[in-house]
C-alpha cells in the first residue's frame, strides 16, 4: 500500500507545474533576475541572436552595394572621358565656343548702357556699327582730369575730347565676360588716372554687342573702332592695349594696320599667347587630355579648321611699332613661358629694328595672376618710361 501511494506522488510532482512548488525547490535569487532582464534590454551576445546570421550579413551586404556603386561611377567616368574627345572632334563649333566664351557674361545683371553703375562717372556708353546686322557697344572713359566737365554730357561732347590733348588707348579685352567685368573696369579707372581716353568695346557676339563671333569677325570690330577713334583723336597718339585673347585680336589688328601703313603709336600686350595651338595645349583646361592619344587630331586640329589661328607668334614679324609686353609668372591662364616665347620671336624681328621692344614680368611672389597687372604700382612708371618717348615725338611734331 506504501509503494503504491509514494508511485502516486511521483506522478503527481511530474505533472504539478514548478513554480508554486516553493517547498521542493528554491526561488531564483533577485540577482540572477535583475541579470537576466539587463542582458535582455542590453541584447548583449548570447541573450539575442545566434551567431552567423543575418546580423553579419547586413554589413556585408551594405559594403558590396557600396562597392557595386563605385564600380559603375568609374565606369561611367571613364565612358564619359572617351566619348568627349569624339564629341569634340565631330563638332568642332563646341572648340570656338570654349575659346571665345562669349555666352558667359559675368558679372550678371548690369545694365552696360548704364557704365556710371559700375564707378564710371566719366564714361559714355556707344553703339557703332562696323557692318550692316553687326551692332557693337563701346565704352569711352575720359581722362580723370575732366571728371567734373564730364558730367552731363552728350556724346559730341565725348567725341570731340578724343581731339583734347590726350593720347587714346583702345582697349581690347579676353574671352568670356563683357566690358563691364570687374578687372576691366578697374584698368579703365587706374588708365584714367595716368591721363588716358579709354575706349573698349564689347566684339560680336559677346555682352548687348549683335552679332556672330569669329576670328575675322573680332578683328574688323578692332579695325572699325580704331577708325572711328583716329578720325576724331587728330594727332593725339593712339595705342592699342590686348589683354588674353585679346592680344590674338590686338596682333591681327595691327599687323593689317601696318601692312595699310597706318600702325598705331604702341602695342601693347598684358598676358599674351604665341598662337591658340599653343595655348590650347598648356590651359589648365586640357590637363587631363594633354597624354590622350591623338591630343592635337581631337583637341588642336578641330580649332584650325574652325578658322581660329590668332597666331600672335607670326604677326609680330609684320609689325612695325613700339611693343610692351606685361606679364605675371603666376599667370594660371596663359602660361607665362608663351609670354617669353613670344619676346624672343618679337625682340629679334626686322620689323622691330627701329622700334623699342620690352618685356616686363612681375614675379609670383606679388600674386598678379592672369588678371591682376593693373594693382601693381610700378604701372604707372613703365608707363610712363615707355610711352613717354612717343608722347614726346608727337608733341615735337
Amino acid at each position: 500500500m506504501r509503494k503504491r501511494n509514494e508511485s502516486v506522488t511521483l506522478e503527481h510532482e511530474r505533472l504539478a507545474p514548478s513554480a508554486p512548488a516553493a517547498s521542493t525547490s528554491p526561488s531564483p535569487s533577485p540577482q540572477l533576475d535583475k541579470g537576466v532582464s539587463l542582458r535582455q534590454s542590453l541584447r548583449l551576445p548570447g541573450s539575442a541572436r545566434p551567431a552567423g546570421d543575418s546580423g553579419m550579413k547586413r554589413p556585408l551586404g551594405r559594403r558590396h552595394g557600396m562597392w557595386f556603386r563605385l564600380r559603375k561611377l568609374v565606369i561611367w567616368l571613364l565612358g564619359v572621358y572617351i566619348a568627349i574627345p569624339f564629341i569634340v572632334k565631330l563638332c568642332p563649333g563646341i572648340q570656338a565656343k570654349l575659346i571665345f566664351l562669349n555666352f558667359v557674361r559675368a558679372p550678371y545683371f548690369i545694365d552696360l548702357k548704364r557704365p556710371q553703375d559700375q564707378g564710371l562717372n566719366h564714361t559714355f556708353n556707344y553703339y557703332l556699327q562696323p557692318e550692316e546686322g553687326v551692332t557693337i557697344g563701346a565704352w569711352h572713359t575720359v581722362p580723370a582730369a575732366l571728371w567734373k566737365d564730364a558730367q552731363g554730357k552728350d556724346q559730341l561732347w565725348y567725341e570731340d575730347t578724343l581731339g583734347s590733348n590726350s593720347p587714346v588707348i583702345l582697349y581690347l579685352h579676353g574671352n568670356g565676360g563683357t566690358r563691364g567685368g570687374e578687372h576691366r573696369v578697374e584698368l579703365y579707372k587706374v588708365l584714367s588716372s595716368f591721363g588716358y581716353h579709354v575706349v573698349t568695346f564689347d566684339y560680336r557676339g559677346w555682352g548687348d554687342s549683335i552679332g556672330s563671333p569669329s576670328e575675322s569677325g573680332l578683328t574688323y570690330d578692332a579695325l572699325h573702332v580704331f577708325d572711328w577713334i583716329k578720325a576724331r583723336s587728330g594727332d593725339n597718339p593712339v595705342y592699342i592695349w590686348g589683354h588674353s585673347l585679346g592680344t590674338g585680336v590686338a596682333t591681327n589688328l595691327v599687323r593689317r594696320l601696318c601692312e595699310r601703313e597706318t600702325p598705331p603709336d604702341a602695342l601693347i600686350l598684358e598676358s599674351p599667347f604665341t598662337n591658340i595651338r599653343e595655348e590650347a595645349r598648356s590651359h589648365p583646361f586640357s590637363v587631363i587630355y594633354r597624354y590622350f592619344p591623338g591630343f592635337d587630331w581631337f583637341f588642336l586640329d578641330p580649332i584650325t579648321s574652325s578658322g581660329i589661328k590668332f597666331a600672335n607668334d607670326e604677326n609680330v614679324k609684320h609689325i612695325s611699332c613700339s611693343l610692351l609686353i606685361l606679364h605675371a609668372e603666376d599667370d594660371p591662364v596663359v602660361p607665362f613661358h608663351l609670354g617669353k616665347k613670344l619676346y624672343s620671336i618679337a625682340a629679334p624681328s626686322r620689323s622691330f629694328r627701329d622700334h623699342k621692344v620690352q618685356f616686363i614680368p612681375f614675379h609670383t611672389d606679388l600674386g598678379y595672376r592672369h588678371k591682376y597687372i593693373y594693382k601693381s604700382p610700378e604701372l604707372p612708371r613703365i608707363l610712363r618710361e615707355f610711352l613717354g618717348k612717343i608722347e614726346h615725338e608727337h608733341h615735337r611734331h
